[in-house]
């Protein structure tokens, strides 16, 4: 016992957190075949990116072309400018249909992660009654078709007087399954040592969720951000919010382009415009993971 106490808790987390150096014995030839296999696939998952640049630069006669070619011939950004005159015609301004699907989805992933994480911890770490019927109750709710559950969710949110208000997009979602299941799974890889020489030094059940097992589970984390933010940007609501200043960014953009064969190019330059946020998203927080996932964890 004198042993483990000796352990601080300070030099633990230290020890966690200090930067590792590891050096991979591989030869140059490997090193080149790796680039290679790693470049073909990188080609391979451009090609839809690229298709769909070059869909939204092709004029209108280039578009039903079959079969399609990946470059257009005549590029240029008349679909751009008929989607943002068209953008200029709505009967609310096309900032606030913005701000509305940015707000709904960064809300909703925040308080989701903060929930599920808060959740997982006893589900993970946690000695009660009750705690194997409710992880087998969290991954029975993955199988579930998420259309299965609209008429209670529906009903729910009529209890709640939600319809028509943020929290009829906000609470549903923060209730999904999917952070829970994930965030369980992450934290039972947490070593128990470590968990026991924070109680030990004194620390509260609180003080370490927020000091160890937040830090360590923002591989994790960051992973749930990235799949609750692409799943919840191209969300229209509509089911639930119905006035015309509550509307998403997706909602506006889909009645825009509802008008046939003459908007099909300004619907090319819809796909492109709901694709940027989401991609910077990922393209931020990939990094971090890759990081995280080199330098965090302890083994027992």
């Amino acid at each position: 016992m004198e042993n483990i106490k000796k352990k601080s808790f300070r030099k633990v987390i230290k020890a966690i957190f200090s930067p590792r150096t590891e050096r991979v014995s591989r030869s140059k030839y490997g090193n080149a075949a790796m680039f290679i296999f790693i470049a073909i696939f990188a080609v391979f998952s451009l090609i839809p990116l690229v298709l769909s640049i070059g869909m939204s630069l092709k004029p209108i006669n280039e578009l039903f072309v079959f079969p399609p070619t990946l470059f257009p011939r005549n590029p240029g950004f008349d679909n751009y400018k008929m989607l943002f005159s068209l953008i200029n015609t709505t009967r609310v301004a096309f900032s606030r249909y913005f701000f509305n699907s940015l707000f709904i989805t960064c809300a909703t992933t925040a308080i989701h992660v903060l929930v599920a994480s808060m959740a997982a911890y006893p589900l993970a770490k946690g000695r009660f009654p009750g705690k194997n019927v409710l992880n087998q109750m969290v991954l029975m709710a993955l199988m579930f078709v998420p259309a299965i559950a609209d008429v209670i969710n529906y009903q729910t949110i009529v209890s709640f007087g939600w319809i028509d208000t943020y929290m009829a997009a906000i609470g549903p979602n923060v209730a999904a399954a999917l952070g829970l299941f994930l965030m369980t799974n992450y934290i039972t890889t947490i070593s128990n040592s470590l968990l026991e020489a924070a109680k030990i030094d004194g620390c509260s059940d609180f003080r370490i969720y927020r000091s160890i097992i937040m830090p360590l589970c923002k591989p994790a984390s960051l992973t749930l951000i990235i799949i609750m933010f692409q799943n919840l940007w191209g969300q229209t609501y509509s089911s639930y919010i119905y006035s015309e200043s509550l509307k998403t960014l997706p909602y506006a953009l889909s009645q825009i382009t509802t008008g046939g064969y003459i908007r099909a190019g300004a619907g090319q330059a819809v796909g492109i415009i709901m694709l940027i946020i989401p991609a910077a998203v990922f393209i931020i927080n990939q990094s971090n993971i890759l990081e995280t996932m080199a330098t965090s964890g302890l083994k027992e």
